[in-house]
């Protein structure tokens, strides 16, 4: 599906949510549909409030986004009272969720590095679990969430995941396609909220948190 990252009216705030118990665990997160942020993450989520406070200011006209998962919405609960927006306003979309790893999730990257060899590479991309989603089949549900929602009217907040968010900011920018198969963005903290307009990235906040998947 091709996307053309200048149609839309409006900017967009890609953000990623805050760290949870898996990622200060150091258990493999995937699709796991509710995993509690840690209080640094809950840390985390207050710097973005403030920081989109700062930039955007009290009540703005915003459309708010968020995969699914718990981690994104507690994020989102967050944010959202910063910018005294009500949180039950916000929409949810499954095609927002993190890459689905398969009989590899929840368990530790120690464990899997042990019997499969590195999980992460040096660009701090996952590799893809042998039952798991691959990043083609992210690209491509991102994509039809961004062709859905293209007639939404000026900007809006999306509280996604580390390497479903690289892969839609991939796609928004239009991003060669990588040898893993999609078009993919360097990773950034969690925490982080970058700010898409017409096929241009720039950062908003740099989060404080761990920067790989």
């Amino acid at each position: 599906m091709t996307i053309n990252p200048f149609e839309r009216r409006g900017r967009d705030f890609v953000a990623r949510h805050g760290e949870t118990v898996f990622n200060a665990a150091r258990r493999m997160q995937g699709e796991a549909p509710h995993t509690p942020l840690t209080r640094a993450g809950f840390a985390q989520a207050d710097e973005m409030g403030r920081a989109l406070r700062a930039a955007l200011g009290a009540k703005p006209k915003l459309t708010m986004w968020a995969s699914s998962a718990g981690r994104a919405l507690q994020t989102l609960a967050i944010v959202a009272e910063h910018l005294e927006l009500d949180w039950h306003d916000a929409r949810h979309d499954d095609r927002l969720v993190e890459i689905g790893m398969g009989s590899w999730g929840g368990r530790y990257y120690a464990d899997l590095t042990s019997e499969h060899g590195p999980v992460v590479d040096e660009r701090g991309l996952l590799r893809c679990a042998p039952d798991g989603e691959r990043y083609e089949a992210i690209a491509e549900r991102v994509s039809g969430w961004l062709a859905d929602t293209a007639g939404d009217d000026g900007d809006r907040l999306v509280i996604m995941h580390g390497i479903s968010s690289r892969v839609m900011r991939g796609v928004m920018t239009g991003s060669p396609i990588d040898v893993c198969g999609a078009p993919v963005l360097p990773p950034h903290p969690q925490g982080t909220v970058t700010m898409i307009e017409r096929g241009r990235e720039s950062v908003v906040h740099l989060g404080t948190g761990h920067a790989p998947a």
